[in-house]
């Protein structure tokens, strides 16, 4: 891991986002990137309320402007608000550099993707004190786009000491494996291997679990192993929380999207459900 990307838009949970890059910068010795990105949309808002167009356009070319002003404004403030949290929690200044895009972060983010390790990126967003159980707004679309891994940060940041790793036999939850076993990230801390399973199905979750034991075997790493049964979301909630886990491993979004219309999406019941940080895979 050599470069971390830590997405912010100066909320409480992308202070927290801020928190765990450095935590893993103490670890990898990464360097960090901040994304600031200015929703294009915001500047679109006056044009499109006069709906009856007998202002005119002058007014809202002013007020345009004003926006522009207050939210360059805003990026100075993110940026002073992630350099001052990140070097108080022991990153170099000579470690860190700022972006500040406009435009949606969704379209953005592929380019920055490119040549980040781990991106990182709060739950919630600006608003997340007036809608509590709901998920940023973008934070659906920018993990489905990304092909690299997205860490989620919850609201409250801890040293992680207990990784659990939700394995479902998909790609993608093989791409996580192959991210731990190559990473310094996992050594020295406990690892759990879960595998959940709906109905009688329990010699599919042994084989499952087996493959993957074999594959952290390998790397060096012994986890503890645990087959759960029942609904998945609720049996792994109930899992993290049980056993006291600081972060969640899965491979995100590995089913289509007709299948999550119709009975809903795992990883976004998950994210809702957990209240640690999920390290997503795609």
């Amino acid at each position: 891991m050599k470069n971390i990307l830590i997405c912010t838009d100066g909320s409480t949970y992308s202070e927290q986002a801020c928190l765990y890059g450095a935590w893993l910068h103490a670890q990898t010795g990464a360097s960090i990137s901040v994304l600031y990105v200015t929703d294009l949309r915001q500047f679109e808002i006056p044009a499109v309320a006069d709906f009856s167009g007998s202002l005119g356009i002058q007014p809202f070319e002013g007020m345009v402007s004003q926006l522009h002003e207050v939210e360059a404004i805003k990026a100075d403030f993110v940026k002073e608000h992630a350099f001052k949290t990140l070097e108080g929690a022991g990153v170099s200044a000579d470690a860190i550099t700022f972006h500040h895009e406009t435009g949606l972060l969704v379209e953005l983010i592929s380019d920055y993707s490119d040549v980040a390790d781990l991106i990182l990126l709060g739950k919630r967003g600006e608003n997340a004190n007036f809608a509590t159980e709901h998920l940023g707004s973008m934070l659906e679309r920018v993990l489905r786009s990304v092909h690299v891994p997205a860490l989620v940060t919850n609201r409250q940041f801890k040293p992680v000491e207990k990784l659990a790793v939700a394995y479902d036999g998909g790609d993608s939850c093989r791409k996580a494996l192959d991210f731990l076993a190559g990473s310094e990230f996992a050594k020295n801390r406990a690892l759990h291997l879960i595998v959940c399973v709906e109905g009688h199905k329990e010699e599919l979750a042994t084989d499952r679990l087996q493959e993957a034991e074999a594959r952290l075997h390998k790397a060096g790493l012994y986890p503890s192993c645990q087959v759960l049964t029942g609904e998945v979301e609720t049996a792994i909630a109930n899992y993290v929380e049980g056993a006291h886990i600081d972060m969640l491993v899965l491979g995100a979004y590995g089913h289509s999207r007709i299948r999550e219309f119709f009975i809903g999406s795992t990883t976004t019941e998950l994210l809702r459900r957990c209240r640690v940080p999920v390290l997503c895979f795609r």
